[in-house]
């Protein structure tokens, strides 16, 4: 049933989402497809978990925004009205508002479900491995942060600091989301992406220093 309303989801984020370099509908579709691999295996409801997904990011205050914390349950709102203009079905409306309130980092909110689980997940995979450290360089040059300090880069001796340096982001936030995971795919995912951003550091360190 859902797959019908599929074009509906994608040509409606298209249009309202506020892209930015972090945000972007390559972004959208990414958390799409691992949302729907992490849905297949975790037997959780399509039927929320897709429209949530695709929905997730249809409002957002910009990253630096004093009320950023509030983007999900906006979202979730201007989501739930769209549904119902496109003849969702009714049963699945508060669940999918849930899981789009509830997939926010800013939010703190805790997923109660399976589907909202999944949705937080899949948008926190995305922000680990080699897209999330795109992601991370592509937000922090727009910000104009440095890449690194040059006396201390990877923090043995001073407390992280990314509003400064990128590379700080990854200590103050990035290496934290494996232990926020959710599901046992995700976790097991989160552990293959986080080392292979440790072993991208290991290779800057290489390169930077003596």
């Amino acid at each position: 049933m859902v797959e019908q309303y599929e074009k509906q989801f994608l040509d409606f984020i298209s249009s309202e989402m506020k892209q930015d370099l972090a945000h972007d509908l390559n972004h959208v579709k990414r958390v799409v497809k691992t949302a729907k691999e992490l849905c297949a295996i975790e037997g959780a409801k399509l039927e929320v978990v897709l429209p949530a997904a695709y929905l997730h990011d249809c409002f957002s205050f910009p990253k630096n925004h004093p009320d950023r914390a509030k983007s999900s349950e906006i979202a979730a709102e201007k989501a739930l009205r769209f549904l119902v203009d496109i003849g969702y079905p009714s049963q699945y409306h508060q669940a999918v508002r849930h899981a789009i309130i509830a997939h926010s980092f800013s939010a703190n909110v805790t997923p109660e479900t399976l589907e909202a689980q999944i949705v937080q997940d899949a948008d926190r995979l995305d922000a680990l491995g080699a897209i999330g450290i795109a992601r991370c360089i592509l937000v922090s040059a727009a910000l104009q942060v440095d890449l690194y300090n040059s006396e201390d880069p990877f923090c043995n001796s001073r407390e992280a600091d990314d509003k400064q340096y990128t590379v700080d982001h990854f200590y103050t936030k990035l290496f934290r989301l494996v232990e926020s995971m959710q599901t046992k795919t995700a976790k097991i995912e989160a552990k293959k992406r986080t080392e292979f951003m440790k072993s991208y550091l290991t290779q800057l360190g290489h390169e930077i220093l003596d």
